[in-house]
């Protein structure tokens, strides 16, 4: 694979670092983590879910954090003191994690809940009223003001 170097890009511009931070990590994409596997749904125009499966951990043992349109869900299992089994296959994996959304402007995290060893993130994309399309008045002052003159 190729590298690309963005530093000339760094040196040249201001502003624009998460921009090549963002093509940073694209290029980089050989390097990132498949675990825990997950989906990202749209749940409406403006709605989007992401699944994670983390079979085998408990609330207390997740964290979930959103910082300057990253978000972040590290899982990191405690062991269990009280409960000692001498486990023979060990197929579901318990080691930890740390995975990382980019979100685009205005997306928030609405909620988010553990069922059946899935947490399910809700995400809402809200554009600001400067942003959304707003619909001009057509004044027909102009048209009465032309048969005014017409009649006279």
């Amino acid at each position: 694979m190729r590298q690309y170097d963005l530093a000339p890009l760094y040196r040249n511009t201001v502003g624009f670092d998460r921009l090549f931070s963002m093509l940073d990590q694209l290029v980089s994409v050989d390097a990132a983590p498949s675990y825990p596997p997950y989906n990202i749904e749209r749940t409406g125009e403006n709605a989007y879910r992401i699944s994670i499966a983390v079979a085998g951990f408990t609330d207390r043992d997740l964290t979930i954090e959103v910082k300057e349109n990253t978000l972040s869900v590290r899982g990191e299992r405690k062991p269990n003191e009280e409960r000692k089994v001498d486990v023979l296959h060990q197929g579901i994996a318990a080691r930890s994690f740390d995975r990382r959304f980019q979100l685009a402007d205005g997306v928030q995290v609405t909620g988010a809940a553990l069922e059946n060893g899935l947490l399910h993130l809700d995400l809402v994309r809200e554009i600001p009223e400067a942003k959304k399309p707003k619909l001009i008045p057509i004044s027909s002052n102009g048209a009465q003001a032309i048969e005014a003159k017409q009649a006279a």
